[in-house]
């Protein structure tokens, strides 16, 4: 008889969790053995029930889902977790998988990919669709591109794209207007912008940035 593989379902969505018990009860090696409707909440009830997977969603209240997969994965190494969620832009991707997530699954994927999943990374293995895979090459490619951004340009674009000016996102990263004015400069020749609308809407497209 097979091992059981112990689940906690974390989703903020409690039809969804219920979706997913019943679902995942179909199964006879596995085992719902909790819930929890926020991040905070997975990582609490994973430090107290030890599951030997978490099926997590990344848009969760209190604490973002790649934040709780961070700290429950910092608790507990042994912890596996499984993302299940609409997201499927590049930089959700990345951050949820450099936060240790070893399956990544967007919603409507078929029962028995998700059956798989667990049952995957339950025994230290990884699963990642195609779909998400080839989001995931085209990212680390970009990454390794000589006209990827660097992390201070990273944070400057994402203020951008929140409508600050160049005297604002120098007071709020501490540095000068002048070198703010350097890194958009570069922006906007490492996106091919002609302006920083421009660039924004690009950034977004690549998966820099959220949409």
């Amino acid at each position: 008889m097979a091992e059981t593989i112990r689940i906690l379902l974390a989703d903020d969505h409690p039809v969804v969790r219920d979706g997913l018990a019943a679902m995942l009860g179909t199964q006879p090696d596995f085992q719902v053995i909790g819930e929890a409707g926020t991040g905070a909440e997975a990582v609490a009830e994973a430090a107290r029930l030890r599951p030997d997977v978490v099926l997590m969603d990344l848009e969760m209240p209190s604490l973002d889902g790649i934040e709780a997969i961070r700290r429950l994965r910092a608790a507990d190494p042994a912890v596996q977790v499984v993302v299940l969620t609409a997201f499927d832009t590049d930089e959700r991707i990345l951050g949820a998988l450099q936060a240790g997530a070893q399956g990544y699954l967007l919603k409507g994927a078929p029962r028995a990919e998700i059956f798989a999943a667990i049952r995957a990374v339950s025994a230290g293995g990884a699963l990642i669709p195609p779909v998400v895979a080839s989001k995931l090459l085209r990212q680390v490619r970009a990454a390794e591109s000589p006209d990827a951004l660097t992390a201070r340009e990273r944070e400057v674009l994402g203020l951008v794209a929140a409508g600050l000016a160049n005297r604002e996102i120098a007071a709020r990263l501490a540095i000068s207007e002048r070198t703010v004015k350097f890194h958009v400069s570069a922006l906007l020749a490492k996106l091919g912008a002609k302006n920083r609308t421009q660039a924004v809407r690009l950034a977004r497209e690549r998966g820099l940035i959220p949409s």
